[in-house]
């Protein structure tokens, strides 16, 4: 699964990176810590829309957006469901009613500094920090949804608190690969640059070909990219947010050190 990642690029740099257009308003900050419910950076590409809200379909537009974690589907009553549906299995995503219109033309790309996930033994819980060893971003595989408040039979006044309704996504997950498996069974789906063109393109759904493809787990080669190591146990409390949260841990303090390192290998195409 993925509960915590870091997110520290300038949108300026994410915008270079992912070859997008910031439209972040400069809302983002770097946060080492970013928790579910937050407000986070995302990948989208649209159709343009003129005056009137018409799609251009000759064009698309590839924009940094800020989306809120926790998907909260069109359909869904109120907002309070979007803290759970911080994920979407890879394996289920086409068949959940909540996930399944997102995965069809509304996928996006989460950038990440690296990933946070547990090791849980007997008596520890000892976290891990997964990030890529020449500092390029990570693009965790997510899905978007825009929601609107209906007309509340509860009396809530849902429209004057979301009046330009709420924006949210999840990160997808698969399968852990190789060494990662030793922390955690599941991993973030994430995706090589050769991948982003067609994971972004809001024309094609789960049953083109190039999309169905990278619903996959990531290949070996791309996870020996990564380097795990042992963080704090500090980034455990959302409250805590700074650089000392991806410093090593010294192997004295590790509970259960891993039997097997990520080693750096070539470059994903």
């Amino acid at each position: 699964m993925c509960g915590r990642y870091a997110s520290v690029k300038a949108p300026a740099d994410l915008a270079d990176e992912f070859r997008a257009v910031d439209a972040t308003d400069g809302v983002k900050v770097a946060d080492f810590n970013v928790a579910p419910t937050k407000q986070v950076v995302a990948v989208v590409e649209r159709h343009p829309r003129d005056a009137d809200g018409t799609p251009d379909p000759e064009q698309v537009e590839r924009t940094l957006r800020m989306l809120r974690w926790g998907l909260v589907p069109s359909w869904s009553k109120d907002a309070s469901g979007g803290a759970r549906m911080i994920n979407a299995r890879v394996e289920s995503a086409a068949q959940k009613p909540a996930f399944r219109r997102a995965l069809k033309a509304r996928r996006c790309i989460l950038p990440a500094d690296g990933w946070y996930e547990w090791q849980r033994g007997r008596d520890h819980k000892q976290p891990y920090y997964t990030h890529y060893t020449d500092g390029s971003s990570i693009a965790l595989a997510g899905l978007w949804e825009y929601w609107k408040p209906k007309d509340d039979p509860d009396g809530q006044d849902l429209k004057a608190q979301y009046p330009d309704g709420l924006v949210t996504a999840c990160v997808l997950t698969t399968d852990a690969v190789g060494p990662l498996a030793q922390v955690h069974d599941r991993m973030p789906l994430v995706l090589p640059p050769s991948a982003w063109e067609a994971w972004l393109d809001p024309d094609r759904g789960p049953d083109d070909e190039a999309v169905a493809a990278l619903l996959a787990q990531p290949s070996p080669e791309l996870v020996a990219r990564m380097e795990l190591r042992p963080v704090s146990p500090r980034v455990n409390n959302v409250r805590n947010n700074g650089p000392e949260l991806l410093d090593e841990l010294p192997p004295e303090e590790v509970a259960e050190p891993l039997q097997l390192d990520l080693l750096a290998g070539p470059n994903p195409r």
